[in-house]
């Protein structure tokens, strides 16, 4: 009699603890939808991430060409100079040789010619030199651009990180209001990432 007895109160306990079990997993089924959220935000914060360092590769890119443009059109500048210095020594034995009475005419036409194609050769320098700093000037506004964009985009990923580690904590502690935090800096940072992608 006191086996059955044990028998039953082994097959009692067995079935308060299968549903005590039960409870607790219906209790905490939600946890299920918390990984899954956690697993959505960590997908978009790679996405931040990825794009974050896209803008990180743009500002170099265009730093370069910034730097490139900036060397060719101070090339260009010296070149002007240049030319503008072998137009003055023209005009001034020009001049010279008009003040001294010794002009040989062919000597004027040939140094009047000289200073006439230095002063064309370096409007066309001008307008290289000109060009050459417009592309400077674009692409380090294209750097500029890039860079507050990765800042900008370098918040959404880490309120992701910070959705990510709320949401790791909630699994921890089993609290409801630290997932809806978690998927609270989720949206934020949707939101942001958003914000940017569609500003580029």
């Amino acid at each position: 009699m006191d086996e059955l007895k044990e028998f039953r109160d082994l097959v009692a306990f067995i079935k308060s603890d299968r549903q005590a079990q039960k409870e607790k997993e219906a209790r905490d089924s939600w946890t299920r939808y918390v990984s899954l959220s956690m697993i959505f935000i960590a997908v978009l914060a790679a996405v931040a991430s990825q794009r974050s360092g896209g803008f990180s590769s743009t500002v170099m890119q265009q730093l370069n060409e910034a730097t490139f443009d900036q060397a060719a059109a101070s090339d260009q500048w010296a070149f002007y100079q240049a030319k503008g210095i072998k137009q003055n020594l023209a005009e001034a034995e020009l001049d010279s040789l008009r003040v001294s009475g010794t002009a040989d005419g062919r000597r004027t036409a040939d140094l009047a010619a000289k200073a006439r194609r230095y002063d064309s050769e370096k409007q066309a320098v001008m307008k290289e030199a000109t060009a050459l700093e417009a592309r400077r000037d674009a692409a380090r506004t294209l750097a500029g651009k890039a860079g507050r964009l990765g800042h900008e985009i370098g918040l959404a990923s880490t309120l992701f990180q910070v959705a990510i580690a709320i949401g790791g904590v909630c699994l921890i502690v089993k609290k409801r209001w630290l997932w809806w935090a978690s998927l609270f800096l989720g949206l934020a940072a949707t939101f942001q990432m958003l914000r940017v992608l569609l500003s580029a």
